[in-house]
């Protein structure tokens, strides 16, 4: 059987949750591989709408098993508020339907006020983070001083690991004008939720290779988007981990060969949270346009998006570095009652043209978007569910974008509701 991997393309809110919840229909797992809870994924079932971090969206589904990963890191305490949460709209969540690796990365209370702290020194500049603790986490992780969710179960462990830990971060926090961390407050807050969590622990990589080999079909789930890879992305603007197709393997414990199928999710046009270059960005009516049609606010934060045009250079970037099969393409109903729609087609740095945005910042922010103009349509796209119910007009920007990113769409969305789907391939055919 296929398996399916879903990461973002452009810097994330493409609308993966709805997709993924889609495509989970069709899949027996659901793992997430990277990642922490400063995503966020909206799903929108028979006008109920779930918002999710830390779960995988196939949690909604009955049926399935959904994975946290090793490549995620977690935030014990946010996990349990959300478990509850979920359950309380009527969802069951059971270590028969929820497993999270063992070797996962817990994110502590101090790597959030480590994250907040820096971010509040302006003189150094602002990368735009959620403040959740998830960059100081994954520091911990490559400075091997972390904490998992295995060491929750021996207390000498726990508290050699603890221990480590505080050596690190209360140096950090004298340099930052912070109280040292209370270690046994700390001890005592893990004791605490430790049992909550050990419930659902788990050899996730035996598992996932076990249910590979008996034919269950894997949908992994990715968070964020692929420019804001720590390698890839816009650096510094960027996330802590890798977002790309290829960390899908290494973030569950599964070989490459496991991968069938990269969808790239791709929104009709761009948006972006934060601080960081942005080519296509709108100041104008059409930006404020596509936020409030867009509800582009952020899941996890409630901050407002940044919009712009679609960016076909950035997309076709991506759909390279991830090896992208095809695309989902979503919200082009947002587009609807435009009277012209404009394509980044490649770029003017200092008098010469770039089919590529350039690694260095400096240049990366003097990129001028050049621009195809296309007629926009007037008829509502809203709630299509084949090329049929189509305008023209939005046909011919579909195919379009096909063409400047090399890449066929796969599934196009018109609205957050998950039947309004229309498929062209289908991720999981054999």
């Amino acid at each position: 059987m296929a398996n399916v991997v879903v990461v973002g393309a452009q810097w994330g809110d493409e609308g993966k949750g709805k997709i993924v919840d889609w495509l989970s229909e069709r899949a027996d797992v659901i793992a997430r591989f990277q990642g922490g809870h400063n995503a966020g994924h909206t799903l929108v079932i028979d006008g109920e709408v779930f918002k999710l971090h830390a779960l995988p969206s196939g949690v909604v589904r009955g049926g399935k098993l959904s994975v946290i990963g090793n490549g995620v890191v977690l935030d014990p305490w946010h996990l349990v508020d959300e478990i509850e949460t979920i359950r309380a709209q009527g969802v069951e969540i059971t270590p028969d339907t929820l497993m999270i690796a063992e070797n996962t990365p817990l994110i502590l209370p101090f790597h959030g006020e480590l994250d907040r702290a820096r971010e509040a020194q302006a003189s150094v500049g602002k990368i735009g983070t959620t403040g959740r603790g998830i960059g100081p986490c994954y520091e911990d992780k490559v400075g091997r001083r972390v904490i998992r969710v295995a060491d929750l179960g021996d207390e000498t462990t726990l508290e050699l690991r603890v221990d480590r830990a505080l050596v690190h971060h209360n140096a950090l926090r004298a340099g930052l004008g912070l109280d040292e961390i209370d270690r046994e407050a700390l001890l005592a807050s893990l004791r605490e939720i430790a049992p909550k969590i050990l419930k659902y622990a788990a050899p996730v990589w035996k598992v996932l290779n076990e249910q590979r080999r008996a034919g269950r079909r894997i949908l992994f789930e990715g968070a964020q988007g692929a420019l804001l890879d720590i390698d890839f992305g816009t650096y510094p603007f960027v996330t802590s981990s890798n977002v790309i197709a290829g960390q899908a393997a290494t973030g569950v414990g599964l070989g490459p060969g496991a991968i069938d199928f990269v969808l790239g999710i791709v929104k009709a046009y761009t948006t972006r949270v934060g601080e960081g270059p942005f080519p296509t960005e709108l100041h104008d009516d059409d930006g404020q346009r596509l936020g409030e049609r867009g509800h582009e606010f952020g899941t996890t934060t409630g901050r407002k998006r940044r919009c712009g045009w679609f960016d076909a250079v950035l997309v076709r970037q991506s759909c390279a570095i991830s090896g992208i099969d095809g695309i989902a393409l979503t919200k082009l109903d947002v587009l609807d009652g435009f009277d012209e729609l404009k394509i980044c087609v490649g770029y003017e740095l200092d008098g010469e043209r770039l089919d590529h945005l350039p690694t260095a910042t400096d240049q990366q922010a003097r990129c001028r978007p050049v621009y195809e103009i296309m007629p926009g349509w007037r008829d509502s796209t809203e709630g299509a569910r084949s090329w049929a119910d189509l305008p023209a007009e939005a046909v011919k920007y579909v195919r379009r974008i096909e063409e400047l990113i090399g890449c066929p769409v796969a599934l196009l969305s018109t609205s957050p509701e998950r039947e309004d789907t229309i498929l062209v391939t289908d991720p999981f055919a054999d």
